[in-house]
């Protein structure tokens, strides 16, 4: 009557992993994800890091950030540089994955626990009665929802740590911390016929350039997260199709439910204006961000790292086709992190440096407003000369009530 011994072990194991955690922790086990998607790392190989890779990508990153500083008025955003295997990679960005993935997992679990628990109910204002009787049952179906929505991020966040290059790859800050892979390094490197040290020096180049545009543009991390929120209340769960995939399931066989219970397939958004206004300001801000990370990663590397052309578009096609990295969120939240406009976005770049030079191309990033918008995009050329008589000094000393307009924000309204 219980099934397989083994599946049916394996089940108490993953829900005595639920039960683990601490009260009010949210709607998802974060501990038991971690230790799904360490478990698949080490599975499939996940050796420490050795002293020499540490050194090695340690000096790079440092050599990395003093290129950068001919090349950008942003200061440093290194303190502490770091090289990860893939399990400190899950460990060190669990945090922020947690934050960006709570708003929609508290409403998939919440769906999957009153939909496990009407299944075999029926209908009608009986099966309705019958469940209020069934409230303590029906709180445990949904730590199970909160279970399986858990072992689901596990084993997406397993399937990604391999992929990944360091702790900006989805062009979200992951972490404080600038660090990279040498797991996910040999990775990409697979296939480039170009010395390994020239890859290195490359791939560092871009995650102090992400870190500097992370520390130093305090609004920045703000309008990102706030944008993928902001889509995220918009995300739906199907559950009609939810209660189809559950019907007939086998409840003691945990590798089932998880494989009909795959998010991405699920989630549904509800194309609301604010979701699309959200949306569209999420990829504008991922374009711009990418966009200059390309640009002055390229300038630095300029003269120095013979084979930039060749690493600047693989890096660029891994990015705007939607890598790993993009595929795993989606199924994570619903939603693809992609640039979709990375080379409109490089250009605006470039034409500001070369109209106003360095300086005035990164004052740019000193407030939101100044920020192109995805018309600008469009046509660079025009938001370059839009923006050369707005004077940041006005718009902060122009108090609301002098009755006068605001200065006009660049190629905006």
């Amino acid at each position: 009557m219980f099934g397989d011994p083994e599946q049916m072990a394996a089940a108490m194991r993953q829900f005595a992993d639920m039960l683990s955690a601490p009260q009010g922790s949210g709607p998802v086990n974060w501990e038991m994800a971690k230790n799904i998607a360490r478990h698949a790392v080490v599975a499939e190989g996940d050796p420490s890091v050795m002293e020499g890779e540490r050194r090695q990508i340690v000096e790079a990153l440092r050599l990395a950030d003093l290129w950068l500083n001919e090349v950008t008025e942003l200061p440093s955003g290194l303190t502490s540089p770091e090289a990860w295997s893939r399990s400190e990679w899950i460990e060190k960005t669990v945090p922020v994955w947690k934050r960006l993935c709570d708003p929609i997992a508290a409403r998939m679990v919440e769906t999957m626990g009153g939909t496990l628990g009407n299944v075999g109910l029926g209908g009608g204002a009986e099966a309705q009665a019958m469940a209020a009787q069934l409230g303590p049952l029906m709180g445990m179906m949904r730590q199970m929802g909160g279970m399986m929505v858990g072992s689901q991020m596990g084993q997406a966040l397993g399937a990604l740590a391999p992929e990944v290059i360091g702790s900006s790859d989805i062009g979200l800050p992951l972490s404080d911390t600038a660090a990279l892979l040498p797991g996910g390094i040999a990775a990409f490197s697979h296939g480039l016929e170009i010395p390994s040290e020239e890859i290195r020096l490359y791939l560092a180049l871009r995650e102090a350039a992400h870190h500097r545009l992370f520390q130093h543009v305090p609004w920045l991390r703000t309008q990102l997260f706030g944008a993928v929120e902001d889509y995220a209340k918009g995300i739906t769960v199907d559950t009609s199709a939810l209660e189809e995939q559950i019907r007939g399931l086998d409840m003691n066989n945990m590798e089932q439910i998880q494989e009909a219970l795959s998010g991405g397939a699920l989630l549904k958004p509800e194309e609301t204006e604010r979701q699309k206004a959200a949306l569209s300001r999420l990829e504008t801000l991922l374009a711009l961000v990418e966009g200059w990370v390309g640009t002055v990663t390229d300038a630095a590397a300029e003269g120095k790292l013979p084979s930039v052309a060749a690493l600047s578009e693989t890096v660029r096609r891994r990015r705007a086709t939607g890598g790993p990295a993009e595929r795993t969120f989606a199924t994570l939240v619903g939603l693809e992190l992609r640039p979709r406009r990375l080379r409109e976005a490089a250009a605006l770049w470039q034409a500001l440096a070369a109209d106003r030079g360095v300086e005035g191309r990164d004052a740019v990033w000193s407030h939101p407003d100044l920020m192109p918008t995805a018309d600008d995009l469009d046509d660079p050329q025009a938001f370059v000369r839009g923006e050369a008589r707005f004077d940041l000094s006005d718009f902060e000393e122009r108090k609301p009530d002098d009755g006068e307009p605001g200065p006009k924000a660049p190629g905006g309204e």
